[in-house]
């Protein structure tokens, strides 16, 4: 199965529009308790999410897993901490982009592969305002000619 293939849960859309994704690794969570379940049914928001390399392992923070609702008091806390799983060779590559001036690391999407959950990291580079100006004029281009293409197509 080819990287971030599987039933995808959770997708961060902003990512692409705020930052220049460079380059992706996918990684595995470790999770507490009922968290799996949370994640199964879709409960989670990777909106302000980002993943840090401290002490030579990788943290997820502000990944938002809502509580269990049959899980009472085994229960967890909705934005802890989360530890990411990589090969080392790929967080010394993490530590060596993450050294640079400008380089952040950024959840893309969140699946369900082989029963596991992983996470999908972008190496991401952010954008400056006129780069997303740039690009919504791109796509406001495309769409027109696609428009425009389907108009020939009818007749």
């Amino acid at each position: 199965m080819p990287k971030g293939e599987g039933k995808v849960i959770a997708q961060n859309k902003k990512a692409h529009h705020d930052y220049f994704i460079e380059e992706t690794y996918e990684a595995g969570l470790v999770l507490q308790g009922t968290e799996i379940k949370s994640i199964r049914n879709g409960r989670v928001n990777l909106k302000d999410s980002f993943a840090k390399v401290e002490k030579g392992e990788v943290f997820l923070h502000n990944m938002h897993i809502s509580p269990y609702e049959q899980g009472n008091r085994y229960n967890h806390d909705p934005l802890r901490t989360r530890k990411l799983l990589l090969h080392r060779r790929e967080i010394n590559k993490l530590i060596g982009y993450t050294k640079e001036q400008g380089y952040t690391l950024v959840p893309l999407k969140l699946y369900i592969k082989n029963g596991f959950a992983k996470v999908e990291l972008g190496v991401a580079k952010g954008k400056k305002k006129y780069d997303k100006r740039e690009d919504m004029k791109r796509r406001e281009a495309q769409r027109e000619i696609e428009r425009a293409f389907r108009e020939r197509q009818k007749l």
